[in-house]
């Protein structure tokens, strides 16, 4: 496969050179690992006329229907894939790939800028985190494959982290502008985890929290998910933003998370009156409901071969013991910075709680609460960033943080004017980069103060640029080389 890290040349030719290095193979052998290709392809087998799915640790465990599923190609009038996410088409890819001519097309909404990878399924680009027209466009057209389905035909859902913004299709009497607002609001002002936001987008949006496999049937639908499934009660009775399975949240969930965030009063009247009214022709599908339909639901990125278990298997080859600090904790960036350098400055100077030479290794996904603030950036490259101030002067400690997909945050969609800024995947600093700082006359307070992250780590040479793919989490690294 090729290398995803695009830039590790730059990366490597300053500051702790040895420790960059090997962080750099460390973020690579994890951004390598978050890829669906492979192992969606293997999944779909064709034999002759006849598609065998047969991978038990993809299935969530107890789910009421499980075992291998085969199907007799002859006997199915069409075949289509529609979904929604971040690098979707990599998912997409492997099931047109896999059928071939068989397959009869279908609609995927990857993100802006994203290479056109598919030639039977059609790609509509939208924005995230943002929804835009595009996001509209694409969740119409899923709705016109649906409108047109029947018992012979077969669909595959397609799923990943960024679907809940780039499937949207807003409810009646709820327009685009008032989705764009609220998600603004809880999303990029506050800093609000998806867990948190999604009650509220949930309930203004006629394509979630299961809808669009409520509009799939009567077709047979297989669920492909960029996730790792674990096991069946987890997976359908927590969920709120895998929006092909059912939603646990409410419209009275919706109104409660907005009145927690103290936005109740600041969003658009119209997203008060669709809340209270609750209309039940406008909630989401519950469990009840999917489990009458007995679709298929395979899980095509588990954890134990994923981004992080296969990083810190390459930080134990380099000689670094690796340390799982925590995962899934929408803590803030930079206060997660502080925690983490504080960690390993610890290690470094004391040998406790983790002898050095040792690895610090994070999965999850940070939040960053940008306030009325306009800089550049995202929270992988925020978390380095603000890390950089803490290890300032260390000879042994390195921090790396990069997002799955190689597009860091919102990046440059909120901010006009600035095309040239290119698409960051996160950034690499070193006890050393606080003094290049000084030496280049870059601000980091400034920049910090401002969530201007992306200019100050392209001006220290310490920007990660990294190929586009699926969005999955981030990956955040501290190696402690040694002790003082």
């Amino acid at each position: 496969m090729a290398q995803r890290i695009l830039n590790g040349d730059l990366l490597t030719s300053h500051g702790n050179v040895a420790g960059r290095k090997a962080m750099v193979e460390i973020l690579e052998a994890g951004l390598q690992a978050a890829d669906p290709y492979n192992n969606a392809r293997g999944l779909l087998q064709v034999n002759g006329r006849r598609l065998i799915l047969d991978r038990p640790d993809y299935e969530p465990r107890d789910a009421p229907v499980h075992g291998p599923v085969a199907i007799e190609l002859d006997e199915v009038d069409r075949i289509y894939v529609v979904g929604a996410g971040k690098g979707i088409q990599r998912l997409a890819k492997a099931v047109e790939d896999a059928l071939g001519d068989w397959l009869t097309g279908g609609v995927v909404i990857d993100k802006h800028d994203l290479p056109l990878e598919l030639s039977r399924i059609r790609v509509v680009y939208g924005a995230h985190p943002l929804p835009d027209e595009g996001c509209l466009e694409g969740s119409r057209q899923i709705l016109e494959i649906a409108r047109s389905l029947t018992s012979r035909d077969l669909v595959f859902t397609v799923t990943g982290n960024g679907i809940s913004s780039l499937m949207t299709l807003p409810a009646p009497g709820v327009t685009l502008d008032d989705l764009r607002r609220v998600t603004h609001m809880m999303q990029i002002e506050r800093g609000v985890p998806t867990g948190e936001l999604n009650p509220v987008r949930n309930h203004l949006d006629r394509m979630k929290g299961g809808q669009i496999t409520r509009a799939l049937r009567p077709a047979q639908v297989i669920h492909l998910l960029a996730w790792d499934c674990r096991d069946y009660d987890w997976l359908v009775g927590t969920n709120v933003w895998l929006h092909t399975l059912p939603d646990r949240s409410t419209f009275a969930d919706a109104v409660d998370m907005l009145k927690k965030w103290d936005a109740w009063d600041e969003v658009p009247a119209s997203v008060r009156r669709h809340l209270s009214e609750a209309r039940p022709e406008f909630e989401t599908m519950k469990r009840a409901e999917f489990d009458e339909g007995r679709e298929r639901i395979f899980g095509v990125m588990p954890e134990r071969i994923g981004m992080l278990p296969t990083a810190e298997a390459k930080a134990r080859e380099l000689g670094f013991g690796p340390h799982h600090l925590f995962a899934g904790a929408h803590v803030e960036a930079s206060q997660y910075a502080i925690v983490n350098a504080a960690i390993a400055a610890n290690i470094e100077t004391t040998g406790r709680p983790f002898e050095a030479p040792c690895a610090l290794a994070n999965g999850g996904e940070m939040v960053v609460r940008v306030g009325k603030e306009t800089g550049i950036g995202g929270r992988n490259q925020e978390f380095a960033l603000a890390a950089a101030t803490h290890i300032a002067g260390s000879a042994h400690i390195i921090v790396g943080s990069v997002d799955s997909d190689g597009n860091d945050g919102p990046g440059t969609q909120l901010v006009e004017g600035c095309e040239e800024m290119p698409s960051v995947a996160g950034g690499i600093v070193d006890g050393y980069t606080m003094q290049e700082a000084r030496e280049r006359g870059v601000d980091v307070a400034e920049a910090l103060r401002r969530h201007d992250s992306t200019p100050a780590l392209c001006a220290l040479d310490s920007a990660v640029m990294a190929t586009h793919n699926i969005s999955l989490n981030d990956l955040t690294v501290t190696l402690i080389m040694g002790r003082k």
